[in-house]
């Protein structure tokens, strides 16, 4: 009797315990190389097919990154009206590969961070899971968000730039210049637009509270003015202004969403 009432304690026992944690999950280091490869290749397959799909739609892709520069010249008056150039004789091959390269990465890049998400996720405790999912949501949705927010607002500070010197020179971009300095503004408000993402990472583990981010308000207020300032590649007033209020108002709102979602 009191070996059946200790074998159902145990199986009363086992009953309440969570299920095994993936991190339990013992892997050699060839099996982990063995993964680490198919992620790769898996990624790589992805962005190529990707790619390829981007390529046939190249012009109507080049049109679309274009459109913040036509905004602009259509301000200038300029004799060759929207027309942009290239200076290079292989620019009208190179131009589409490059741009269907770059979108091949933003079209597989969810299938990308599932792959990488597998291959980290075992290793990881369930507290850490938990946290990782929203890290990586909330990256990849704040990257997108300073990104189209950027392609939106350029055309403000490309008018001021082509329009400067008025009626002295004549305006004519180069494409592969441009797509150059587009894609560095992109990456840098997606970049910038990541605070939200660090703040409330830090907030979830404890080391920041709504409180320290209220008393560091103004000198954030400074930092955020000073930073914007210094990233922007554009020498106009606006785009670093914009970028500004934008990064402003992300300090408030994960003000919020630190004391009232994490309750800290």
């Amino acid at each position: 009797m009191a070996a059946e009432q200790l074998a159902g304690r145990g199986r009363s026992a086992k009953a309440h315990q969570e299920p095994p944690a993936l991190e339990e999950r013992q892997l050699t280091l060839v099996e982990h190389l063995e993964e680490l490869r198919r992620v790769v290749l898996v990624s790589l397959i992805a962005w190529v097919v990707a790619s390829a799909a981007a390529f046939v739609f190249n012009h109507q892709l080049i049109w679309v990154l274009e459109r913040p520069l036509h905004l602009a010249l259509s301000h200038t008056h300029s004799p060759f009206g929207q027309h942009v150039v290239v200076t290079s004789p292989i620019e009208g091959l190179s131009i589409p590969f490059k741009v269907a390269a770059a979108a091949g990465v933003v079209l597989s890049l969810p299938i990308t961070v599932w792959q990488i998400w597998t291959f980290v996720s075992p290793g990881l405790r369930r507290s850490e899971r938990s946290l990782a999912f929203p890290f990586i949501f909330g990256t990849l949705f704040f990257f997108a968000l300073g990104g189209l927010f950027a392609y939106f607002i350029l055309p403000v500070g490309l008018t001021f730039l082509a329009t400067f010197l008025g009626g002295n020179a004549v305006y004519l971009p180069d494409l592969n210049a441009y797509l150059t300095f587009l894609a560095l503004v992109v990456l840098i408000f997606g970049v910038t637009f990541e605070m939200p993402v660090v703040l409330c990472t830090l907030g979830a583990v404890g080391i920041l509270s709504s409180a320290k981010l209220r008393r560091w308000r103004k000198a954030a207020y400074f930092v955020i003015v000073g930073v914007a300032l210094v990233v922007t590649p554009g020498a106009d007033p606006f785009t670093p202004t914009f970028l500004s209020v934008a990064l402003i108002l992300l300090y408030e709102g994960s003000i919020l969403a630190v004391a009232h979602g994490l309750r800290r």
